[in-house]
């Protein structure tokens, strides 16, 4: 039976729908994917600097800037001297699910699913959203702070210095390897130039109002509604 999507959610070579069984791994970008907002915008918005830092993110999600590393790098410096209280401010009164990721997490870990949550984002909100919808996995970046305010720079943990998206890919197939499953079998969901090596990586590739270069590659792209859209295609 040929499969018919309905408006606002592009398919790219499959026509029939997908089993949620045949699939033992989804991983999730963060910021702008799982959560409305990117991070690092709204703690450089504490000092002022949001315009400045914003603008680095949006041409790096493209695809124009293309070092993922140089380009947090040099966003992690401007937030030098933001209050780590600013942090704890910018999750209570800026940072929402995005619609849809409740239900589609749920659907995923109730088919049997184990969830990764892989971030280029901070782990002040990773663990936090981890927490909140019950996820099984999560990397991220660490942000430094002297006590009270940010230092301006990441801090190394044991598997690297930043989560870029080679790091992301790498993290996919690891956390895949860990439960003896093929790549085939994971999903990866993203919206920015840096998700794409996890994507291409995955047997299911998934943007969710990305940008267009994401959105051209990927095997599912929904381009309006809520994340539970995937449910549309993933039975």
């Amino acid at each position: 039976m040929t499969f018919i999507p309905q408006p606002g959610l592009v398919l790219r070579g499959i026509d029939t729908p997908l089993r949620r069984a045949d699939f033992k791994l989804v991983a999730f970008d963060m910021d702008s994917t799982l959560i409305n907002i990117e991070c690092i915008d709204e703690i450089a918005d504490a000092v002022g600097r949001k315009a400045e830092v914003a603008a680095i993110t949006e041409a790096t999600m493209r695809g124009e800037i293309k070092d993922f590393k140089e380009s947090l790098t040099r966003r992690v410096a401007l937030l030098r001297g933001v209050p780590v209280t600013a942090l704890q401010r910018v999750h209570d009164e800026r940072l929402h699910l995005n619609p849809g990721a409740e239900t589609l997490v749920a659907a995923c870990r109730a088919a049997g699913l184990k969830v990764l949550l892989v971030s280029g984002g901070f782990t002040f909100f990773a663990d936090r959203v981890k927490a909140r919808l019950g996820i099984d996995f999560a990397r991220s970046n660490l942000l430094e702070d002297a006590g009270s305010r940010l230092t301006g720079k990441i801090v190394r943990q044991s598997w690297g210095d930043i989560c870029d998206g080679a790091e992301k890919r790498r993290t996919l197939l690891e956390v895949a390897s860990l439960l003896g499953l093929p790549p085939e079998r994971t999903i990866a969901v993203g919206d920015g130039a840096n998700d794409l090596p996890m994507m291409g990586a995955a047997g299911l590739s998934v943007a969710f109002h990305a940008k267009p270069k994401v959105r051209e590659q990927a095997m599912v792209a929904i381009d309006s509604g809520g994340l539970d859209r995937l449910l549309e295609v993933l039975r």
